[in-house]
């Protein structure tokens, strides 16, 4: 198998940003700030046990649909984690 489970999709996107903003999925905006952009990079690479190396790729993350394509593209291209060290 190669790479780590599917990348976060538009509900699950917007599901983690209504999460941080504490309201509704249906409260939340297309367009995504600074503070909620840092808050979906970390709950991914906790989720995903990788870390992103996104920094030509932030400012394409300042909407929804804009952070699913580039993180499903940086998750696809990330190797799998190594979960047999424990």
């Amino acid at each position: 198998m190669s790479g780590p489970a599917l990348a976060p999709g538009r509900e699950e996107v917007i599901a983690l940003l209504a999460q941080h903003d504490e309201c509704p999925p249906e409260a939340v905006g297309e367009r995504i700030d600074s503070l909620q952009l840092a808050w979906l990079v970390h709950v991914v690479e906790e989720r995903y046990g990788i870390r992103l190396d996104l920094d030509e790729d932030l400012e394409a993350m300042d909407t929804v649909d804009g952070a699913v394509t580039v993180l499903g593209n940086a998750l696809a291209a990330a190797p799998a984690p190594d979960r047999s060290a424990s």
